[in-house]
């Protein structure tokens, strides 16, 4: 978090009342001053009532919500903790869409939040991966986040995977039931086991994005459902 008189002798025994009110009404005075000055600076607080990464963390579903055979990947666990990070935006003329398939892919938007909490998992055996990130944005930035998900899925049709050489298919379609609003992206490729699935959805403040290659539908029903599950966990609270 960043934050933030002699008196007159009076003579005239008379005047000796006057001088007492005029005392206690500039005491008084100066005591409403302090209040506004300390209303004031908490009002400038540009991450009051945010979510910190720690608070995030316990929204984040537990490794009891996923399947066996999942196993935390604790290299791509991690959050801000009870600190918050400056806000930035970076102008994305060509985002590099070989990084939406991958963990953190919201980041491809170039609107950093000030706090998120991350976790991944994956199953050793079959090479499914699903993942699950929460950003808290200042203000009305999470809508725009939103909104340029829509963007980064327009700017990138289909791309080449770097390890198999094969193209793969970007297609995208607007989520109902998930948040606020939410947008899900589908990577196919004929090279692959199964395809994934990218869903990004709102809730306040907060954007919930997730990866998903799990199941022979491009991991489109684990996808939705871990989304939905984090969007109640928010709900309320963010």
């Amino acid at each position: 978090m960043r934050h933030l008189s002699t008196a007159t002798k009076l003579l005239a025994s008379a005047a000796l009342p006057l001088a007492l009110v005029a005392c206690s009404s500039g005491s008084t005075s100066t005591k409403a001053s302090a209040s506004t000055g300390a209303t004031s600076a908490a009002a400038k607080d540009p991450n009051a009532g945010l979510l910190t990464g720690t608070q995030l963390k316990k929204t984040l579903a537990p490794a009891t919500f996923f399947a066996a055979g999942f196993a935390s990947d604790s290299s791509a666990t991690r959050d801000t903790g009870d600190t918050y990070s400056e806000p930035s935006v970076t102008a994305v003329s060509k985002p590099d869409c070989t990084k939406l398939d991958g963990t953190s892919w919201i980041a491809l938007t170039g609107i950093d939040g000030v706090s998120f909490a991350q976790g991944d998992y994956i199953n050793k055996s079959t090479s499914a991966e699903i993942a699950q990130e929460i950003d808290v944005y200042r203000g009305t930035t999470a809508k725009k986040v939103i909104g340029a998900v829509v963007k980064l899925a327009s700017a990138c049709p289909s791309f080449t995977d770097s390890q198999t050489s094969s193209k793969v298919k970007v297609s995208e379609h607007a989520e109902a039931g998930l948040g606020d609003e939410a947008y899900t992206i589908t990577l196919t490729d004929s090279s692959w086991q199964s395809g994934t699935t990218l869903t990004a959805a709102r809730v306040g403040t907060a954007v919930v994005s997730v990866l998903s290659s799990s199941g022979s539908d491009n991991g489109a029903a684990a996808a939705k459902r871990l989304t939905g599950q984090i969007v109640s966990a928010l709900k309320g609270k963010a």
